[in-house]
């Protein structure tokens, strides 16, 4: 199998709200620097993939759009997802598997602040059922939260605690959008409180992947992608249990996550509660001192719908580029309460 690595991440400075700024203009700045970092033209890039949502921008084929970020010359080779941008990252590493390309750019972008961000979110459940009910996405996330209390597997004070490590962790990330450790906040709904969950705003990410020497030309220390999977739980609430997520846990069997030892995970945890399921399947419980576990601020610090796990992908590989982090494991999620699950295994040299 060939090898691939990421070779260079950016993103925005996440924000609020940008309605002065539209959305290739929030990107350019993060393509361009992307591409600066590594020395490529756009001419150099073999295949362009990205992810955002019609349903955040509130028209269709709004990625078409997007486009006139990369520039309409020279013709490129491109795809989109309706995903978070950690799936365009799986299409293009698996384009380059396959010798189709050997260097890739991924990009992603959200601009939530426009519109209702928990009452879009409803249009990903069961349209049939659980839809027509138009339970948001808090909601949602409250009953996983409740779910786990009554399971004696977490309490208000630890989830608290969560949000505090995580935001104290944002302090040192320019791009974050809320940093320090505040006060619980006031209750939204029970038994989560406004701080248990993430910001809304509006941001962009991009990465660019390379295969074998051509990565080692382009970065002085690629992460590379050991494996990379992702699975799906039953789309029907009432089936799943909610405190625990094995999608999660057979992404990261299938990705090689058990085989040796972690020091960084970047976990796609919009809320708090949704750490403790990650940690939970991971085994990132037992392992709490030894690994660095959002050292970013992850999705409490910064949410920029669609392009939240590309981010945990980007910010793991980032470390790994600098020498802060040998082996780091990358999570993803969409949908409700962890419908959808990807996990990467990033390593140094």
């Amino acid at each position: 199998m060939r090898e691939v690595a990421i070779v260079a991440f950016g993103q925005s400075v996440h924000v609020r709200e940008s309605a002065e700024t539209s959305e290739v203009e929030m990107l350019m700045p993060v393509l361009h620097d992307v591409l600066a970092q590594t020395g490529l033209a756009a001419r150099d890039i073999d295949f362009t993939c990205s992810g955002s949502s019609d349903y955040l921008a509130g028209r269709a084929f709004s990625f078409t759009m997007a486009l006139d970020g990369v520039g309409a010359w020279p013709p490129i080779s491109e795809s989109h997802v309706e995903m978070d941008g950690a799936w365009a990252l799986y299409e293009a590493w698996v384009k380059i598997l396959t010798g189709e390309a050997d260097t890739a750019l991924v990009y992603a972008y959200g601009k939530s602040s426009p519109g209702d961000l928990r009452e879009v979110l409803t249009r990903q459940l069961d349209p049939y059922c659980v839809a027509p009910l138009w339970p948001d996405s808090v909601a949602l996330a409250a009953l996983q939260a409740q779910a786990l209390i009554d399971a004696g597997l977490t309490d208000e004070r630890a989830l608290a605690g969560i949000a505090a490590r995580s935001r104290t962790a944002a302090e040192s990330n320019p791009h974050a959008q809320l940093r320090g450790a505040g006060p619980a906040g006031e209750p939204l709904v029970a038994p989560l409180r406004t701080g248990d969950c993430p910001p809304v705003g509006d941001g962009a990410a991009a990465v660019v992947l390379a295969a074998g020497d051509t990565a080692r030309r382009l970065a002085p220390r690629p992460a590379w992608i050991r494996g990379l999977d992702h699975r799906i739980e039953a789309h029907s609430l009432g089936v799943r249990d909610l405190t625990d997520s094995p999608s999660t846990r057979l992404a990261a069997q299938r990705a090689g996550a058990f085989e040796h030892p972690l020091d960084t995970a970047e976990l796609h945890a919009p809320f708090t509660s949704q750490e403790v399921v990650l940690r939970r399947a991971l085994n990132l419980d037992a392992a709490d001192a030894t690994v660095r576990i959002n050292p970013s601020g992850g999705a409490l610090a910064a949410n920029p719908v669609m392009a939240t796990g590309l981010i945990r992908l980007g910010e793991a590989a980032a470390r790994i580029h600098r020498g802060a982090s040998d082996r780091a494991l990358a999570h993803a999620t969409s949908g409700p309460c962890l419908q959808q699950n990807l996990v990467a295994v990033l390593e140094g040299e």
